[in-house]
């Protein structure tokens, strides 16, 4: 596939991310995935992402509000800032109050003939849990 054709495999899952509807995932995706953005607790591979997208469907993503894409050869890198609305809870352990957030994201794809196989993270959490207002920034 080319890096044009895999940047729109991307851009597909990034909408089931932000829709909250899996039923394209194993189109997109390939069965034996890894994807190592998932927390240890989860199950790994194609189910922990499945497992994943449902639950990241209880808080609100606003999407990009910043995108770069860049692909060459099979992998595909999106950065960016993504901001949504925290609905308040837990989250990586600590108990975050309601409210908005935008976090600046990489993430890395490496797509084998046409679908995700592998799939990074980076967020940057801490900034998403100061605005919340588990710590403070001074």
């Amino acid at each position: 596939m080319s890096p044009t054709e895999n940047k729109a495999v991307v851009e597909r899952f990034d909408t089931l991310v932000n829709s909250g509807h899996v039923d394209q995932l194993d189109e997109l995706c390939s069965p034996d995935m890894v994807n190592h953005a998932l927390a240890p607790s989860r199950p790994a591979g194609l189910a922990g992402t499945r497992e994943f997208l449902a639950s990241a469907a209880r808080f609100r993503s606003d999407g990009w509000q910043r995108l770069v894409v860049v692909a060459e050869d099979d992998l595909v890198v999106q950065h960016g800032v993504r901001g949504g609305q925290w609905p308040g809870g837990p989250f990586l352990g600590f108990e975050a109050a309601p409210g908005p957030y935008a976090r600046e994201v990489a993430f890395v794809y490496r797509l084998v003939e046409g679908r995700i196989a592998e799939r990074w993270a980076v967020r940057d959490d801490l900034t998403m849990l100061r605005q919340l207002g588990v710590f403070r920034a001074d």
